[in-house]
């Protein structure tokens, strides 16, 4: 078993139970190829819970400030995380996902870059439309709806791939990508919560 299997397991046993979480739509998850995960973010714990719940290993970007604590640096590049400078274009960590996606692995994402303080979807970055129209990775919407308050339920809804055909034809921009993932999200959150 490698240590990412491991650390689901254990981490699975501990939040599993706490936060009751229920897992709708997995089955729709793809088995195989690319896949873009894109979900809102509302909770530092958004990134495991994702991790325990979508049936494939998860590629995230972290934001470079977590790699300069030599610890956490180690244990999250062995989860598979990779750094991301916030607040500008990273070239480098857009070359990554590309690469994650394009060797037929799961990159997860939170569009919005940074945790919702009031739980509202907010406008996503164009970063993850780039990524949406510049490989043929499936686009799988995801819904994290909850409070994260102990023995309170929390949702975890994955949607069905979206069609990115259409815009990947037009030459859409990464913006009209990215606004038109977040109208699934979004649709998630409407339905589910």
């Amino acid at each position: 078993m490698d240590f990412y299997s491991f650390a689901k397991g254990v981490v699975k046993s501990i939040l599993t139970p706490l936060y009751r979480i229920e897992v709708i739509g997995a089955e729709k998850f793809p088995k195989e190829g690319g896949v873009l995960l894109c979900a809102n973010h509302i909770s530092n714990l958004d990134p495991p819970i994702l991790g325990i719940t979508a049936p494939r290993p998860i590629h995230f970007m972290a934001k470079e400030e977590l790699f300069r604590v030599p610890l956490l640096k180690n244990l999250i590049t062995t989860l598979h995380a990779f750094p991301v400078k916030r607040g500008m274009s990273d070239r480098q960590a857009l070359r990554t996902g590309l690469e994650v996606l394009k060797q037929g692995h799961v990159l997860g994402i939170f569009p919005e870059g940074t945790r919702s303080k009031d739980g509202k979807l907010k406008k996503g970055l164009p970063g993850v439309g780039f990524f949406a129209l510049r490989t043929s990775a499936a686009v799988v919407p995801c819904a994290i709806i909850g409070s994260y308050r102990p023995f309170v339920p929390l949702k975890v809804v994955y949607g069905s791939p979206i069609d990115m055909t259409p815009l990947r034809e037009k030459k859409a921009s990464p913006e009209e990508a990215t606004a038109y993932i977040m109208q699934h999200i979004q649709a998630l959150l409407d339905q589910y919560r």
